[in-house]
């Protein structure tokens, strides 16, 4: 129960900090952001036209579910794979921030760090075979 907890607590920042960033994305697409920001890149958008806010903002609290329900392992492993995925992701927008876009993002590094963290504790619940 411990690691559902934890899962729960970091997709409630999660879904946060994601919820922020896509109202930032609103902003930018009313031209009211008063300075530069993140979400008027291409990398804000890495799967088609969907912003990565909005994937955010579905994935967490997606993921609490996920967390708390008795899932079968195959299931499990399905979203251990999605986890990777976000993680991976991270990985790459984090690169994208340090060397292409070179502006700072506290939200994103918050959600960088809840997916990397989010990927060890989901092998864990997995490991242990979830809510059962």
């Amino acid at each position: 129960m411990i690691v559902e907890t934890l899962v729960t607590v970091l997709c409630g920042v999660g879904l946060y900090a994601s919820l922020f960033m896509l109202g930032r994305a609103r902003q930018a697409a009313r031209g009211s952001l008063s300075e530069p920001s993140v979400v008027e890149t291409p990398r804000a958008h890495l799967f088609g036209r969907v912003s990565n806010a909005l994937l955010g903002a579905w994935y967490y609290p997606a993921l609490v579910v996920a967390a708390w329900l008795p899932l079968p392992r195959g299931l499990l492993l399905l979203v251990f794979a999605l986890v990777a995925l976000a993680a991976a992701t991270s990985a790459l927008l984090a690169y994208s921030l340090l060397f292409v876009t070179r502006r700072p993002c506290a939200y994103c590094w918050t959600s960088h760090a809840i997916n990397w963290s989010l990927v060890v504790l989901w092998a864990l619940h997995s490991w242990h075979g979830g809510n059962r």
